[in-house]
């Protein structure tokens, strides 16, 4: 092992790790909808979105596409599993019209994934031309991915209240943003480098935000309110 791939190897671990923390941070949600055998206002959506973005770069990091980035593939099969269970557990308790969105989004992304696979081992026989190809449809995904953090800054701007935004999340976020661009950077990967960086930039936004608007923020209330808090999917950014 080199002396770049050391520390790569060490902050690819790093990165698993909190990028776990990422995943699994719905878990009160989805506790909630289990108590009360019931989705209510919960949306499928960033869940949906997230299962084919942990699917996309579960592909990007195996050694037929991109060399030396297991760790990205391992951190978002894991992913993608948790994400899957999320989606799972949303279909138990969801109504006939949310049950049925969920089952055609989910066959629409295994149309994609299959096309991309197939796209991609049957067009393109280099390892280069193949990691660029997948690498720009991830960037594609997670860009998209991002518009979920900018509503909720939005709101916190317009009401100039933190409440709904919660800081560790943020902290974690710019945290896991950080890590892999440092990965990416050793070995450069302008496919992890890149959305990673927004990550990071989002993450950094949203705790300057924290800073600026804690002391307008109106705590009272909290127990009435809980149920109204905004729903946010904060995942992976590899």
């Amino acid at each position: 092992m080199s002396a770049i791939e050391i520390p790569r190897t060490v902050l690819g671990i790093i990165g698993n790790i909190v990028s776990l923390i990422l995943f699994l941070s719905p878990i009160p949600t989805f506790r909630k909808i289990i108590n009360q055998k019931a989705v209510e206002e919960f949306k499928p959506d960033p869940y949906l979105a997230t299962v084919l973005n942990c699917a996309m770069w579960s592909f990007y990091g195996l050694p037929i596409v991109e060399e030396d980035s297991i760790l990205v593939t391992t951190i978002n099969a894991a992913g993608l599993v948790i994400e899957l269970t999320y989606v799972a557990i949303f279909f138990v308790f969801a109504p006939f019209h949310k049950r049925k969105k969920i089952v055609i989004v989910l066959v629409l992304e295994l149309i994609i994934m299959a096309g991309v696979i197939i796209i991609t081992m049957g067009i393109f026989s280099s390892i280069k031309k193949r990691a660029t190809f997948v690498g720009i449809l991830c960037i594609i995904l997670n860009v998209i991915m991002y518009t979920s953090p900018l509503t909720v800054m939005r709101m916190v701007i317009r009401t100039k209240s933190v409440k709904y935004m919660p800081f560790y999340l943020s902290l974690a976020s710019l945290c896991n943003g950080l890590i892999w661009v440092a990965y990416a950077a050793l070995r450069f990967d302008i496919y992890l480098v890149l959305p990673n960086g927004l990550g990071a930039l989002s993450g950094l936004v949203q705790i300057v935000l924290y800073a600026i608007y804690y002391r307008t923020t109106r705590w009272e209330d909290d127990d009435h309110e809980t149920s109204r808090q905004p729903e946010v999917q904060v995942s992976s950014r590899v």
